[in-house]
């Protein structure tokens, strides 16, 4: 080949990359999408968006955060209005619910499925708790009202924060630790025990508390124990606020958080301890064993215990 043509051969190369260079310079580069823009992205969260539009949060969650969003679907929204009894167009024409329900389901901070705290009190922008459980290879979520939805898919990327999709719509707390016991119907003689010892506003304020409760057949055993009814156990009003200020613990302690081995100062001023197997001993060396655990309220948690533990003579 000529040198000339060798020469033009070369040239017309040159352009040729420097031109294709040109264009890829020329193209934008994709930007990452916020939470709101994945959501709107994903057919899954129609009504969530709808929802998030109707509440006036789009500008805060495409803000840089970064968050958290715990996103129910579609379906998880239909369940929602059936267990509500309410219309989709009534739902998003309450403001102050929708903003409440919404906020609830957002996290101050970006958390992975990894890192998810798992049996731990987690904090709402809202303000509300809730708590999510690691279920075999499942993540169960149990919200304010001790209603579950599970964690279907996790770690859905933004450019501000991170989403995990729930299959249930998720509610803040609306009893406290008192209206809790008395909507349960393992509770009545309790119920009854705080009120004749004037506590329920005690066990309605502020808080958190951390209540460990007998249930009925827990008070019957003590009043066999005591050789005394019922109704002369309400009537010993100094007895009965010791006896029940003695089950409960200032803070909300969650079942992964009961110190093992260590006493557990009570609101009455005594102590008692918990062992590894959820087994509690009074200062009367008498044991009791917690039944049920994490019942959520808006101002702490119930712990179901099956005796009445006693604090010292």
């Amino acid at each position: 080949m000529p040198h000339w043509m060798k020469l033009i051969l070369v040239a017309c190369t040159a352009t040729l990359l420097a031109a294709c260079g040109g264009n890829d310079d020329d193209e934008p580069a994709a930007q990452p999408k916020t939470l709101v823009e994945t959501a709107q992205s994903d057919a899954r969260f129609s009504i969530l968006v709808e929802a998030v539009v109707a509440a006036d949060l789009a500008g805060t969650l495409s803000a840089p955060g970064p968050f958290t969003v715990f996103a129910p679907t579609n379906d998880a929204f239909a369940a929602l209005l059936a267990e509500l009894g309410v219309t989709k167009d009534q739902l998003l024409a309450d403001k102050a619910l929708l903003t409440t329900v919404l906020t609830y389901h957002v996290l101050p901070a970006q958390v992975l499925r990894a890192v998810v705290p798992a049996g731990q009190a987690i904090t709402t922008v809202q303000g509300g708790i809730f708590k999510v459980d690691a279920v075999g290879s499942d993540l169960l979520v149990t919200d304010g009202r001790n209603r579950t939805a599970k964690i279907t898919a996790t770690d859905l990327q933004s450019s501000n924060g991170v989403i995990h999709v729930i299959d249930r719509v998720l509610l803040p707390a609306d009893k406290t630790v008192a209206q809790t016991a008395q909507a349960l119907p393992a509770f009545s003689i309790l119920v009854e025990a705080v009120v004749a010892a004037n506590l329920q506003g005690t066990l309605s304020g502020t808080g958190p508390f951390t209540v460990f409760a007998p249930t009925d057949d827990a008070f019957a055993a003590l009043l066999t124990e005591l050789g005394v009814t019922k109704d002369q156990l309400l009537a010993d009003v100094p007895l009965l606020t010791k006896v029940l200020t003695y089950h409960v613990v200032a803070g909300r302690v969650l079942k992964v958080n009961v110190p093992v081995g260590t006493a557990i100062g009570t609101v009455q001023g005594g102590s008692f301890t918990v062992d590894a197997g959820l087994a509690i001993t009074d200062q009367r060396a008498r044991r009791a064993s917690i039944v049920a655990t994490d019942v959520l309220a808006s101002n702490g948690v119930i712990h179901v215990v099956d005796k009445v533990i006693l604090p010292a003579p």
